[in-house]
């Protein structure tokens, strides 16, 4: 069982084989993606060949402030990703929601899962703390952005059932429950039908990961469970951070429904 299996760069380049296929395909077919899979698939050669240095770097040099610089990096750039996601025109103040929301949601996962479930020592050791980061990061990331989808367009469709419920006397956040709920469950669903087929249907990428390295299925087990269930609590703390505060942006300080170029769609 503690035998590795090592691919030699020959071997990696022959996995290449999928994307020639595919593309072959597409241009017999007269798909127009050629040009996005091959982008695609260079960015994420060359960043995981830079990733993969930095690590070592890190590995071989460890120390707390460059741990945390790199996880606030992959913060930013997972904030960044949202905001240029969204088909609408942000507010300012929806953004900082976004950011908020993304930035306390992972962290206080992280540090939770870190500290009181691994409880790693040194705490910033990069082998666990930055893969650990990207799980929960990526997650939250993608939950987020659903979340800031079905809330801009749940918000902008159902405007004037809002503003009637306002001239009956609900509060904004009764006139958006529907719509808010509609937001959380749309996010946290991918999460959920991950953990559904998990262990029947397919094998997780880190225990899969595992196993492929020499590490015991029961042992490879134990780490994914708890990590699921850390994911599951970074994405719905982001989430409904995010639900339950952004929905305020819609709104001025008298409970008035607000629609500007800001964040209509329809506006240029």
């Amino acid at each position: 069982m503690n035998d590795v299996l090592y691919l030699s760069t020959t071997q990696v380049a022959l996995s290449l084989t999928y994307l020639v296929i595919l593309i072959l395909i597409l241009y017999k077919k007269r798909i127009s993606r050629e040009k996005e899979i091959l982008m695609a698939s260079l960015r994420m050669t060359l960043q995981l060949i830079l990733t993969g240095y930095v690590l070592v770097l890190l590995f071989d040099n460890m120390h707390p402030l460059a741990t945390l610089a790199v996880v606030f990096l992959m913060e930013f750039f997972a904030i960044q990703t949202v905001i240029k996601r969204t088909k609408s025109t942000l507010s300012a103040a929806l953004k900082k929601v976004i950011s908020l929301s993304i930035a306390l949601g992972t962290l206080t996962s992280l540090f939770f899962f870190m500290l009181v479930i691994i409880q790693i020592k040194p705490w910033y050791d990069p082998r666990y703390f930055i893969p650990l980061a990207g799980m929960l990061i990526g997650n939250s990331m993608t939950g987020i952005s659903l979340g800031v989808s079905r809330l801009t367009e749940g918000m902008l469709s159902k405007r004037l059932s809002i503003e009637t419920a306002l001239m009956l006397g609900a509060t904004p956040q009764k006139a958006c429950k529907e719509i808010l709920d509609h937001a959380f469950d749309s996010s946290i669903m991918p999460t959920i039908n991950s953990m559904v087929g998990m262990g029947i249907i397919f094998l997780p990428g880190m225990m899969t990961g595992q196993i492929l390295s020499g590490t015991s299925p029961l042992l490879a087990i134990k780490y994914q469970l708890a990590i699921m269930f850390g994911i599951l609590g970074s994405v719905s703390f982001s989430v409904l951070l995010f639900v339950h505060t952004g929905y305020r942006t819609f709104f001025n300080p008298d409970a008035q429904f607000l629609i500007n170029e800001q964040n209509d769609p329809h506006q240029t």
